[in-house]
């Protein structure tokens, strides 16, 4: 196998490998031809997206019991998993049953084994995923539910870097001045009267909330980004053929977990409805439809799209938070969500793409007028070439017989 290549399974034909770059540049000539109809779709996925994260944290709080949970944060976790692989299973069924006549059998053997070959890459974010959620349930143990939304929406700044690096993603100056003016209204927002024994950030005086804090950023910042470089980078694959790889490794990876509780703590553990009620359950469903959505915005969408329609979702959890537990909205918080929507409209405009956009198409009218170019001059070579041979003038030596006479 040479370097940048691949090798396919199936006609063992030498093939380009999907890299960072060709990747982008597959989403942005998706992204070009969206119809009016996927633009609807994608208001409603994050208007959907909205809801559903903004009810998370509320529904992890209402689930504790005296400030402590009574189940087992990775048996939600993994029973999440596997409601969302049932979903899977069920709209590939669905979809192998709409198939055109001559298209390749969604549910054959093959093609089964040929898209989990060449998505197994999709484990990277499951791992990561399956640490994500456990640090949910941590954090709302340090902070209320909407300091949560917050510190969760700060990742995105984390997510741009990631994406620059790994799928080379290019925004522009405005575009970063935006990411800074989300992050400066998050700050704005924990800016606010806090209660006795806490810091100025509303964190307890305690190390391991600066710890977990850190990891809550940094670990789903790393899952989303390769998430993403793993739906796009086989985008013809079916999206619920790789949300069922998604979803059953993150489902084996919390099993593991659980074994390994098990093991530690007795085998009662091994009971992974233990402790739950109906707002288990719910936030169990929730999470399931929230994972879901995920998928969309990364297969079609992209990360940047999503980090900021969770922020949007933290209007409702504020709202939410003070109308079910008698939080209180301070101006600060009033503040702070009007200067993220001014950062979404400003990273989302048209004007700061202006500086951007142009100059990519200049570079690539520049390469395919110059491969032209090439084009044109091999086919004036070969005219040139052909034409001297039409009008060859015999000379008087060339006359001669080439036998003696």
């Amino acid at each position: 196998m040479q370097s940048g290549m691949v090798e396919c399974h199936v006609c063992h034909s030498k093939l380009l490998s999907p890299t960072s770059k060709t990747v982008s540049r597959a989403y942005d000539r998706h992204r070009i031809d969206v119809s009016s109809k996927s633009r609807v779709l994608n208001i409603l996925l994050v208007v959907g997206d909205c809801i559903l994260v903004g009810m998370q944290p509320i529904l992890v709080f209402i689930s504790k019991v005296d400030g402590k949970f009574m189940f087992s944060p990775i048996s939600v976790n993994f029973l999440t998993e596997a409601a969302k692989v049932v979903f899977a299973i069920s709209m590939l069924l669905i979809q192998g049953r709409h198939q055109k006549v001559g298209e390749k059998p969604l549910l054959s053997v093959s093609t089964f084994v040929q898209a989990a070959r060449n998505n197994v890459l999709l484990a990277v974010p499951a791992l990561l995923y399956a640490i994500n959620n456990y640090l949910k349930f941590i954090m709302q143990l340090y902070f209320n539910p909407a300091t949560v939304k917050m510190l969760s929406n700060s990742k995105v700044l984390v997510i741009a870097i990631l994406l620059k690096i790994v799928m080379r993603r290019r925004f522009s100056i405005i575009q970063w001045e935006a990411l800074a003016l989300l992050l400066i209204g998050i700050s704005v927002n924990q800016l606010k009267s806090l209660p006795e024994g806490s810091t100025a950030l509303g964190l307890p005086v305690a190390t391991g909330a600066y710890i977990y804090t850190l990891i809550f950023v940094t670990v789903p910042s790393l899952a989303s980004v390769f998430n993403e470089y793993a739906m796009k980078s086989q985008f013809e694959t079916s999206i619920y053929l790789q949300n069922l790889f998604l979803y059953g490794y993150g489902a084996i990876f919390n099993f593991l977990a659980i074994i390994g509780i098990a093991i530690f703590k007795g085998p009662s553990s091994l009971d992974i409805l233990q402790g739950h009620s109906k707002a288990t359950m719910l936030l169990i469903f929730n999470n399931a439809a929230q994972g879901i959505l995920s998928s969309f915005f990364f297969k079609y969408a992209d990360t940047i799209l999503k980090k900021y329609s969770s922020t949007v979702a933290t209007i409702f959890t504020g709202i939410a938070s003070a109308a079910l537990f008698g939080h209180t909205l301070t101006i600060n918080f009033i503040l702070g969500i009007s200067i993220v929507f001014i950062s979404m409209h400003q990273f989302f405009s048209p004007l700061s793409k202006i500086k951007d956009e142009p100059q990519k198409d200049h570079l690539e009218m520049m390469d395919n007028e110059k491969n032209q170019r090439t084009k044109d001059t091999s086919v004036i070579n070969m005219a040139a070439g052909a034409n001297e041979d039409a009008n060859h003038r015999v000379g008087h030596d060339e006359k001669a017989p080439l036998l003696p006479l």
